[in-house]
């Protein structure tokens, strides 16, 4: 799993070079980590179900063995916690 916060000090990490693997070549700068990789894996998870299931929380509810309100508060979290990554920017 890619780590998107520092270790010592728990601050968000940037990007500062991407590298060809193929070629070599490298791209240097000050990169924003995507706002899904800021997620726990359990949230990220989440959001890749709720895609599979065409955004049905009534799906979702029934594979997770999960009432729909609890998996609609589990969304409401995420998409609060998305809401609070983007601030930040």
């Amino acid at each position: 799993m890619l780590p998107c916060y520092c270790p010592s000090c728990k601050q968000q990490l940037k990007v500062r070079r991407l590298q060809c693997e193929a070629c070599g070549t490298e791209v240097s700068g000050n990169y924003t980590l995507p706002v899904l990789t800021l997620l726990n894996p359990d949230e990220q998870d989440f959001i890749l179900k709720f895609i599979k299931h065409s955004g049905s929380l009534k799906e979702m509810a029934g594979e997770l063995k999960l009432s729909y309100p609890t998996v609609r508060n589990l969304l409401n979290d995420i998409i609060e916690k998305i809401k609070s990554y983007e601030q930040s920017f």
